[in-house]
C-alpha cells in the first residue's frame, strides 16, 4: 500500500478532493488518478517501487515509492518542479577544471555538453532524458534499481550537498535489496564501469568524486 498525502505548506491544510496518480519506473504511463479524501490522502495498492508522484497531471514528487508519502505544496498553482525535483539546490554553472576534454551527447535533438567519461559540464543540463541517453552511450539498461540508485544520489546531494560514499549507498540499500543485491559487489554489478560512485553519479549529473581527475 502507497498512501500520498497532498497539504498546503503554509497552513497544512489538506487538499480534497485532488486527482494523484503515481508513475512508476517501470511503467509507460502513469497510473489512473485517485482523488484524495477530506484528510487529503490518495491511496494505491501497489508495492512498493521508484518512481513519481504527479498531483492534478504535475510532478510534485520522484524516488522511492513506499509507505507514507507527506507532499505540501506553496499553492495549488505553483509552479512545476524542475527536473531535479528535490529539495535544496544543485550546483549551477560549469564544473569545467583544467585540461577538461569535452564532448557532446545529443539528448532531444539538442546537444549536452560532457567531459570524456560523460559527467555533465553543467549540472542544470540534467534530465532523465539524458540519464537514458548517457547509459546508452555506456551499454548499460536502465531498469527500476538503476532509477532508485539515481533518485538516491541526487536526493542525498540536494540534502547534504557531497555525493553519497558507497558505504551510504550499502546502509541505504542492503535493507531494502537484500544482502547480495544491496552489498558492494552488488551495487558495482549494477553499475559495472566504475560503480554506483562514478557511473551513477555520471547518470544522476553529479560531479567527479574527489580524486577522478
Amino acid at each position: 500500500m502507497i498512501a500520498v498525502s497532498i497539504a498546503m505548506k503554509t497552513n497544512h491544510e489538506p487538499l480534497k478532493r485532488t486527482p494523484v496518480a503515481l508513475w512508476l519506473d517501470t511503467e509507460e504511463n502513469p497510473s489512473p488518478p485517485v482523488l484524495t479524501d477530506r484528510e487529503g490522502w490518495a491511496r494505491f495498492d501497489a508495492s512498493a517501487a521508484s518512481g513519481k508522484v504527479l498531483v492534478s497531471g504535475v510532478e510534485r514528487y520522484q524516488g522511492r515509492l513506499d509507505g507514507e508519502i507527506r507532499i505540501e505544496l506553496w499553492s495549488i498553482t505553483q509552479s512545476e518542479r524542475s527536473s531535479m525535483g528535490l529539495p535544496g539546490e544543485f550546483p549551477n554553472g560549469s564544473n569545467a577544471y583544467p585540461g577538461m576534454s569535452t564532448r557532446s551527447l545529443e539528448v532531444g535533438g539538442r546537444a549536452i555538453l560532457t567531459d570524456s567519461e560523460g559527467y555533465l559540464v553543467d549540472p542544470g543540463d540534467w534530465s532523465e532524458a539524458f540519464a537514458r541517453a548517457q547509459a546508452a552511450a555506456e551499454d548499460l539498461s536502465l531498469n527500476a534499481r538503476h532509477w532508485e540508485m539515481i533518485r538516491f544520489l541526487r536526493t542525498h546531494f540536494a540534502r547534504h550537498g557531497t555525493q553519497a560514499t558507497v558505504r551510504e549507498m550499502i546502509a541505504h540499500f542492503r535493507p531494502l535489496w537484500g544482502a547480495e543485491v544491496g552489498g558492494n559487489r552488488g551495487l558495482h554489478r549494477l553499475f559495472p564501469r566504475g560503480g554506483p560512485q562514478k557511473q551513477g553519479n555520471r547518470l544522476a549529473g553529479l560531479l567527479r568524486t574527489k580524486g577522478e581527475h
